[in-house]
């Protein structure tokens, strides 16, 4: 795995807004909007992590599983990869990227012990691994992925702080962004500078020179800030019915 972002595959992918926000036009002819693209992968997401603590693997893989699940439906449409069964081959193909690797007949079970009243999530072994070699095809076999996670840490250790609900405060922060597409637009210390700046903010913690010190773009710190801000608010907006509704739409027989 490349040890230097500016040199890996993931900076070379970092994408626009516009070019994350394009909604295949299979997907178009069943009706999903933006708002519904951007809700079922976040459901995918939530999806992933509920997985994961089934099988127990580390979080750096439930994030990794989740750049995987976004960075495929930048090329692929959703009535053709079902979110439903791209989610737990994502998770699947992430941990053997983390050398974390877990069977996928252990997912195959806990995803019927998860949705056994839905048949919508019947999938069984054999798809998973035909899904996997999908998968692969459709990030280029492209599968390192830098973490805000990696800088985080260090970072919160240099502006000297050391307070446990403060971190604890910046790592859910972080957590909340793989809720969103930032990963495949920004490079993860810029996220991870943005998180510790909404959580000095809101902890009334001044770390304003050691910011001013550091060789960033602060304007750019400050975007990806409020992105995370606007998330949180549109997020209370978010009911069941939308998800259900979004979903509908990838299930639709034309």
């Amino acid at each position: 795995m490349s040890a230097n972002f500016w040199t890996s595959s993931h900076y070379k992918q970092l994408l626009d807004q516009e070019e994350v926000d394009v909604v295949q036009q299979q997907d178009k002819d069943r009706g999903i909007t933006v708002e519904d693209f951007k809700l079922i992968k976040m459901h995918m997401a939530n999806y992933i992590w509920k997985l994961a603590q089934q099988v127990k693997v580390r979080q750096r893989v439930v994030a990794t599983a989740i750049t995987y699940m976004r960075r495929v439906y930048i090329r692929k449409s959703m009535s053709e990869y079902d979110p439903r069964l791209v989610a737990p081959t994502c998770l699947y193909l992430a941990a053997k990227a983390e050398e974390s690797t877990v069977q996928a007949r252990l997912l195959v079970f806990y995803i019927k012990k998860l949705y056994n009243s839905d048949e919508k999530y019947r999938y069984e072994i054999k798809d998973i691994l035909e899904m996997e070699m999908k998968i692969l095809e459709a990030l280029n076999y492209y599968l390192v992925v830098f973490h805000p996670y990696r800088s985080l840490s260090p970072l919160l250790m240099d502006a000297g702080i050391n307070d446990i609900s403060m971190i604890q405060l910046c790592w859910g922060l972080v957590n909340d962004t793989y809720k969103m597409d930032l990963i495949l637009m920004h490079p993860p210390h810029l996220i991870a500078l943005a998180c510790i700046y909404i959580g000095s903010v809101y902890r009334e913690k001044d770390i304003t020179t050691w910011f001013e010190e550091l060789r960033v773009d602060m304007n750019v710190v400050k975007n990806i800030s409020m992105e995370i801000l606007d998330f949180y608010d549109g997020h209370k907006l978010i009911t069941e019915e939308k998800i259900s509704s979004a979903f509908s739409k990838v299930a639709m027989k034309l």
